[in-house]
């Protein structure tokens, strides 16, 4: 029997498991570089760390007691995938967006989530909608807190989620990359207000895909996210926490 496959949100680990794990002698060098790499990107998705927050070498290098090469090699990944910027002379930034990276990145999400809910109606079974219907179940637990730690997450895995259920891992890798960068986006430009319609949001496309309405559902998934893209204010915010409080882990 294979093994089952883990949701987003099991992927990540706690952060000080993560500071454990890099911590360890035994651990390798390309484990501790994605260690820290998915410390950051977690960080940026919970809107734990704002855009434009200065991503010190070897403050994370004392935080995960690891060398600045890792910690090198980890700032190199982020910024391939555009959630950091580096900048010569002056080190490495969260990425802030631009209202015309914003746009663009909300336009290619939906087109590839129009051919997922295709895809997600074509092939799914009972098992993938009890799936979605438990990860609604956490969404709606965190979406009325006043902390947004969490809940950003939590909503952005519900799109990955309908693609690693179905088998689609190379649209999943995409979305969950696209996702990574709305996360930075929404923190800039969107309202407080909005993100507390998406889990409903959710329900009702759930509730499309499981009459396999193919029509409906895609019609929901590009109001849910257009109502995203047009809750976007365009005037960034860019306050940013302590790194060390931000990554988890505290330094004497």
């Amino acid at each position: 029997m294979s093994a089952r496959r883990k949701t987003p949100s099991e992927a990540q680990p706690p952060a000080d498991q993560a500071v454990s794990a890099v911590a360890s002698a035994d651990t390798p060098l390309a484990d501790s570089t994605q260690i820290i790499v998915g410390a950051i990107t977690t960080a940026i998705i919970e809107h734990r760390l704002a855009p434009g927050a200065k991503l010190t070498e070897q403050k994370i290098a004392a935080i995960y007691g690891v060398s600045r090469t890792i910690v090198r090699q980890a700032l190199f990944q982020l910024a391939r995938d555009h959630l950091v910027t580096l900048e010569p002379a002056r080190g490495a930034f969260v990425a802030q967006p631009s209202v015309e990276e914003a746009q663009q990145v909300f336009a290619v999400r939906r087109m590839l989530e129009q051919h997922l809910v295709e895809a997600f109606c074509e092939k799914a079974v009972a098992g993938d909608f009890r799936a979605l219907r438990a990860h609604l179940k956490q969404e709606q637990a965190v979406v009325g807190r006043v902390d947004v730690t969490g809940r950003t997450r939590l909503l952005g895995d519900f799109h990955v989620l309908m693609a690693q259920r179905i088998g689609h891992h190379v649209l999943a890798q995409i979305l969950s990359e696209l996702i990574s960068r709305c996360a930075l986006i929404t923190l800039m430009y969107q309202s407080s207000r909005a993100a507390q319609h998406s889990s409903d949001e959710h329900v009702a496309i759930l509730q499309a895909l499981e009459a396999r309405d193919v029509a409906q559902a895609k019609a929901l998934m590009e109001s849910h996210l257009l109502a995203t893209e047009n809750s976007l204010l365009y005037h960034p915010r860019t306050s940013s926490a302590d790194l060390a409080e931000a990554l988890g882990r505290h330094v004497a």
